[in-house]
């Protein structure tokens, strides 16, 4: 990585972390071929950092205002930034059709259950920012709030979630088309330090779900049974998603509905 020209540095479709590896690292989802002469071409999702960003390559690790000059850079606009203990990672490109068909799937399933449950007060706001200054940022693919002092924007307040200001959300998720190993690894790490209680990892290719809910130590750990959706079976989930393979996603979502209703009966008899 040291021959590599600090100007310009490309990497295709993936996921750019920084660390005090020679001021620089690159981590990519699928083995790729770096080049230090590569252009840019954010239409098949390279990523290339120039000299505008101004980070030092004799730092040891990024800080808070490298991720802000990421965040707030209009060229960056598409892409999907976190930052956590010196890390600081960019997923660039649109959205594919996978990554929002599942995503989709998953917010319906949400709608579906809080339909059935009337008792229980839900929101989603999945992708939304989610910051806690200095140390902490992320948009995940899936955000849910239950219960009371669920965040609600003001006229002339950021358009984000701010922690402390807001409490943490209940639940995150990540859509994993191309992302697994990030979303079981670093992304995971970040949600558990940030304290929330569950986080599901929803794989598109393997059609599975890790689910897992946060322990005393801090450290999450794997369920079969959904906390924040009370008894949901997350095998369920999986079911729900195997249906994709031969359905769209909203007759998957009215499949799911179905299940539940019958479980309902089911109950009441």
């Amino acid at each position: 990585m040291g021959s590599l020209e600090p100007s310009l540095v490309s990497v295709p479709f993936s996921v750019l972390l920084w660390s005090s590896i020679a001021g620089l690292r690159l981590r990519v989802c699928n083995p790729v071929h770096l080049s230090a002469n590569s252009s840019t071409n954010l239409s098949a999702m390279t990523l290339s950092l120039e000299s505008p960003l101004n980070i030092p390559r004799s730092r040891p690790a990024p800080l808070w205002e490298d991720y802000l000059a990421v965040r707030d850079d209009p060229a960056y606009g598409d892409c999907k930034v976190a930052f956590y203990q010196g890390w600081l990672w960019v997923e660039m490109g649109k959205e594919g059709i996978n990554h929002a068909s599942f995503s989709d799937l998953l917010t319906m399933l949400f709608g579906f259950w809080a339909f059935l449950h009337p008792e229980e007060t839900y929101a989603s706001l999945g992708r939304c920012l989610v910051e806690q200054v200095n140390t902490h940022a992320c948009a995940p693919d899936l955000v849910v709030y239950k219960g009371q002092n669920i965040p609600q924007w003001q006229t002339g307040e950021p358009r984000k979630i701010e922690i402390p200001r807001h409490r943490i959300p209940d639940l995150v998720g990540e859509i994993a088309d191309t992302s697994l190993s990030q979303d079981l690894d670093e992304q995971k790490h970040l949600y558990a330090s940030l304290g929330i209680p569950e986080y599901w990892v929803i794989d598109v290719k393997g059609l599975r779900v890790f689910a897992f809910t946060l322990q005393e130590s801090g450290e999450y750990q794997r369920c079969t049974e959904s906390q924040v959706f009370t008894g949901l079976p997350i095998d369920l989930i999986e079911q729900t998603l195997a249906k994709m393979t031969t359905s769209t996603n909203t007759a998957a979502a009215t499949w799911f509905m179905q299940q539940l209703q019958a479980g309902i009966q089911d109950t009441a008899s």
